[in-house]
């Protein structure tokens, strides 16, 4: 199994940021979780850090091309307006979870790019990420002993 996580703009300062409305772990320590995470759960997971729109959807079809199972991302700046990423998952066949830190609803942001996933999982911190690949993992699972 192979998945994708996209981490939107500005995510690869987390934990460096000011306040504390994310979270204080950092980008490197969450990537270490997520991959013992992939290495504990028996799957391979991609993640991409950029701040670029157009590089986002570069990677999606890319990962698409090579086989990708399912996507996750964590829009974060992308979140306000990124139709085109939003298109571009809405046009290619592996599932989309969506994942934020915060409880965007509380905020009273509505994302862009909610309408393209299978699923949103937001308001658990660094947590959202675990619920989020479990979920898609479950919901990839579920599809696969669907098709037979």
């Amino acid at each position: 199994m192979k998945l994708l996580l996209i981490q939107g703009a500005n995510l690869n300062s987390l934990g460096k940021r000011e306040g504390n409305t994310y979270d204080s772990t950092t980008a490197e320590q969450l990537d270490a979780m997520l991959t013992q995470h992939a290495s504990d759960w028996g799957y391979a997971l991609d993640i991409f850090y950029t701040n670029i729109e157009g590089e986002a959807v570069n990677k999606v079809y890319d990962s698409v091309a090579s086989g990708v199972d399912g996507i996750l991302a964590n829009p974060a700046g992308f979140t306000y307006n990124a139709y085109s990423l939003r298109d571009c998952l809405n046009y290619v066949a592996p599932p989309y979870v969506e994942i934020h830190l915060t409880n965007i609803d509380q905020r009273e942001i509505k994302s862009a790019l909610s309408s393209a996933a299978v699923g949103v999982v937001h308001g658990f911190g660094i947590n959202s990420y675990f619920v989020a690949l479990e979920a898609l993992l479950r919901h990839l699972k579920h599809e696969k002993s669907q098709d037979h």
